[in-house]
């Protein structure tokens, strides 16, 4: 086979630059010009192409991630197709209710989607000065999140969890049960599995389509036996078709993506074949940056209606959240709800972490007209007591129940129905019925130690003044 670099159909195609394959990689010599993330179509002697991308380019070599599986290729049979393009992917109205795979294929059994515009997924430009700080309010059901860790459209809120805790079904419930407090809005789900086993990938489908969340849902689904370089794709495909479905038709959407940390894997794997050096724990040191141009992706843009909201969901190896990629992840986003391995022991769900979970842009989307004007003070309150309360319980675990104030005992079991009553919930509730069983809760404590609520607040719902 010759050498060198042929045209065809306004194609460019290179014979016999192949060197080597590692799993699935593809190291070439460089024998034309090429562009990093090109799009690329690895051709075998019976002419079967596998997409793939241009991952690292030099003066001499270049390095293709194939997106298919590599068995069977042989080396001094590959032709590389140049497409000059970048990936790219076909969305249109119709990417609602269609379930793809990592890269972008319809797997629904369904015929493709009309494409009324091809996106590059490496995203959209977006001038910083065009961003809008996030508003409003996205409710999820869940109370500890809509009260105390409220979610804000165009926030980035990632849900840190642990290898065997209930991240995978709280996801579901989020994904079936996340609404808009306007019914009028446009709403939509985009739900992302990146590495998943295959009967979690069925639980997310049977979920979604049991509900009937799925008409309103477009869900990737990428398996634990697709190769780690789909697996860097998924999240990128999945964020195209939500920037346009937020940014060109004007809705307001939440990405769910559950697990970050099996993309960060990937990375990790992917980097060293390719010879790259590593940073922390074997990470790449780009990872940060790698993150950053996912997670950067939500927000709101000043003159477009939609909205793009992101929850990520990672697992914390060892439940270390101080591994890089929690702690990373915590520096480009605005938040984290934590989940506790304890309170999953007692059998609790959602076992939701409370005080050191955070919304830092709550302020931005509760209250006034957009949730209720008292839900600031409430979300204050029931914090503030949960954190005596475990004040209490430390006092408690030195000098016993009995050695404790009567004040100190009422914080006791204010903690213990707090986590029975309200953080754990066998169902959806709505923000008013949050917030009732929250004014329920705190009747239980002094009014002397009620210090985050007005007078007022106190004679309205604490003591029944105000109906």
């Amino acid at each position: 086979m010759s050498h060198g670099i042929t045209s065809l159909r306004s194609r460019i195609y290179l014979e016999g630059a192949a060197e080597r394959l590692e799993g699935p990689l593809l190291f070439l010599k460089r024998l034309a010009e090429v562009t990093l993330n090109e799009a690329v179509y690895v051709e075998d002697a019976s002419g079967r192409q596998r997409l793939g991308r241009i991952a690292s380019i030099d003066e001499a070599h270049m390095t293709v991630e194939v997106l298919e599986a590599t068995m069977g290729l042989n080396l001094e049979e590959i032709r590389l197709n140049l497409t000059g393009r970048p990936l790219e992917f076909g969305v249109g109205p119709g990417l609602l209710g269609r379930i793809f795979n990592g890269v972008g294929e319809v797997i629904d059994g369904g015929p493709p989607v009309a494409a009324r515009r091809q996106l590059a997924i490496g995203g959209l430009p977006v001038n910083p000065v065009q961003r809008e700080t996030p508003r409003d309010f996205i409710e999820t059901g869940v109370s500890t999140v809509d009260i105390m860790n409220s979610l804000v459209r165009g926030q980035k809120l990632p849900l840190f969890s642990g290898g065997g805790l209930p991240h995978d079904r709280l996801a579901a419930d989020i994904a079936v049960n996340a609404r808009l407090r306007q019914s009028d809005e446009d709403f939509a789900i985009v739900f992302v599995g990146i590495g998943l086993p295959y009967d979690s990938a069925e639980y997310f489908r049977h979920r979604l389509e049991e509900s009937g969340a799925l008409e309103r849902t477009v869900l990737f689904l990428n398996l634990a036996s697709d190769s780690s370089t789909q697996r860097l794709l998924t999240p990128r495909y999945a964020l195209t078709a939500a920037e346009y479905l937020a940014f060109e038709e004007g809705m307001h959407v939440l990405v769910i993506i559950t697990d970050m940390t099996n993309y960060c894997e990937a990375l990790r794997e992917v980097s060293s074949s390719l010879g790259e050096i590593p940073s922390r724990k074997g990470y790449p040191g780009y990872m940060y940056s790698d993150l950053a141009t996912l997670y950067e992706r939500a927000g709101r843009v000043h003159g477009r209606a939609g909205t793009l909201t992101q929850l990520p969901i990672l697992t914390m190896p060892a439940d270390d959240i101080g591994h890089p990629i929690p702690d990373l992840t915590g520096y480009i986003t605005e938040g984290q709800i934590v989940l506790d391995r304890e309170l999953d022991r007692q059998g609790l769900y959602p076992p939701v972490k409370v005080l050191p979970s955070l919304s830092r842009l709550m302020k931005d989307g509760t209250g006034g007209d957009y949730t209720h004007p008292d839900h600031p003070a409430l979300a204050n309150q029931l914090y503030a007591a949960y954190a005596r309360a475990q004040q209490a319980r430390l006092l408690a675990s030195v000098v016993g129940d009995d050695g404790l104030a009567e004040e100190d005992r009422q914080f006791l079991a204010f903690a213990r129905r707090f986590e029975h009553d309200y953080v754990a919930q066998a169902e959806r509730r709505s923000l008013e019925a949050s917030m009732a069983l929250g004014w329920e809760l705190l009747r239980e404590l002094p009014r002397t130690a009620l210090n985050r609520l007005s007078d007022a607040q106190i004679a309205q719902y604490i003591d029944g003044e105000g109906g």
